[in-house]
């Protein structure tokens, strides 16, 4: 991060539930005229506001409002590093949830083009890893390879990936260790 950027504050959900035999986690496509990252697919979330007390409450309060859903009795488990994203200044910190049921989603469709749902699981996969080149703003325009997931026929890349990425790591650790 640029030590003269003064970075916005984001929260997003990494929200895990059951689904029939496995635990799955929600993704969406982000509506094309959100601006910044518009069409792309992400962790449902956002800027923390004034009201939030911290970005966990703003993960949440943003779930709810992207998807519709109540998050009745919700399990925070914890959080993931937290990353800053060049192109739109914020610094994003992952929340993982739990609830014990597989929710109901009823997008805003002002925001949310399309809800993937996705089985935990398949982050182990080595067959939805990639990368592409991609040409990046934070990168003064540069093409890069950039890594990627290919999830539910999109791909997950940039902060997301980065995120998805980690929570691949902490599952292959729980696996291992047989946690």
């Amino acid at each position: 991060m640029p030590h003269s950027a003064s970075p916005r504050q984001a929260g997003v959900l990494i929200l895990l539930y059951p689904k029939p035999a496995e635990l799955h986690f929600v993704l969406t496509r982000r509506a094309e005229r959100l601006g910044n990252h518009s069409g792309q697919i992400s962790l449902p979330g956002g800027r923390v506001d004034p009201d939030d007390a911290d970005a966990q409450a703003a993960a949440l309060r943003e779930t709810r409002e992207e998807l519709g859903i109540t998050l009745a009795g919700v399990d925070v488990l914890g959080q993931l590093s937290e990353l800053y994203v060049p192109p739109s200044n914020f610094i994003i910190r992952p929340v993982v949830a739990y609830v014990p049921y597989a929710p109901e989603f009823v997008p805003n469709v002002d925001e949310v083009a399309e809800v993937i749902e996705t089985a935990l699981a398949l982050l182990l996969e080595a067959h939805i890893r990639g990368a592409s080149p991609r040409t990046l703003v934070s990168q003064s325009g540069k093409t890069v390879m950039t890594p990627h997931y290919l999830i539910a026929g999109h791909i997950v890349w940039g902060a997301t990936a980065m995120i998805l990425s980690e929570l691949e790591a902490v599952l292959r650790l729980a696996t291992e260790s047989g946690d």
